[in-house]
Order: C-alpha cells, then structure tokens, then sequence
C-alpha cells in the first residue's frame, strides 16, 4: 500500500463526475488500499477517488471505528434533515454548515463485486454523502449555509 496526494479546491478534477466502474481486478483492490492508507495517513473520515486524482465511482470511509468501501454507490432511500459542521480534505483551510439527510440508505458493491445495502444515520450518513457528492463533482462548499470560523480540533470517528 502506499498513500496518495489529496487533490485540492483548485484542481478541476474535483468538479468531474465520477464513471462506473465496470472492472472488479485486483488493480480496484490496490486503488483502495491506496485510498484507505491515503485516509488514514491525513487523518480524514471519508476519501473519494477524485480526490486522490481517480474519476471513478469509488469511496472509503472510516467512522467511529467502521471502515468501508464503497464502488458505485447510490443514495436509495434518505430520512430526516440535520445542520453540522464539516470540512475537506481538499479544502483544508474552510470549515462551514451544511444540511443533510439523518439517515441514507445507499446501494454499493465491495471490492469483489458483490452488492450490499447500508442505512447510516448521524455522521456516518453525512459523510456517505459528502463522498458521494465529490463523485459528482460537488463539494460542501456548494452547499454550505454558513463558514465556522474557528477550527475545531475535535474529530468524531
């Protein structure tokens, strides 16, 4: 494994949208081992491949100890509405408010190729669709209702 630089807000692969990945080989298993190292190593929650400078349907996130990865994740269901505060990797130096569904269920394959189906809620569910977002080329700055000046050191996993 070995970890990849973080794209940042200026580069315009962040405003792509992600294609499917169609290939499940051990080449998508070394792209998220790659993502996975990548996370850690920046110490972030989720990671996408635009943001490692891969335009494919792929996310890897790690939440209160749950680790996953995600290929060609889609938002199936979503409940509720709730504002929290988040940031980037890509955007290091903004922090702001954003609006998202409580819950999601999103449909997603592994690294073989098999499907499976996950409802989050709370922080696990906000960031599945902030990573989902970079796939399409959006980024929580688009959506962000207000930018939170102090930086909080403090980071829910």
């Amino acid at each position: 494994m070995a970890y990849r630089e973080i794209i940042k807000v200026d580069d315009p692969i962040l405003r792509k949208k992600a294609k499917k990945v169609c290939v499940f080989d051990e080449n998508m298993g070394l792209i998220l081992d790659d993502m996975a190292e990548s996370l850690f190593k920046f110490n972030g929650a989720g990671l996408a491949g635009p943001q490692v400078g891969i335009l494919k349907r792929i996310a890897v996130v790690y939440i209160n100890s749950m680790f996953f990865e995600l290929i060609n994740p889609e938002i199936i269901d979503k409940k509720g509405e709730w504002e929290c505060e988040e940031g980037c990797l890509s955007i290091p130096k903004i922090r702001g408010v954003v609006k998202r569904p409580y819950t999601v269920t999103v449909k997603a394959f592994d690294r073989k190729g098999y499907e499976y189906t996950l409802t989050a809620e709370d922080m696990l569910a906000r960031c599945i669709c902030h990573e989902l977002d970079h796939l399409d080329g959006i980024l929580f700055i688009d959506k962000m209702e207000k930018e939170v000046k102090s930086k909080s050191k403090a980071k829910k996993r």
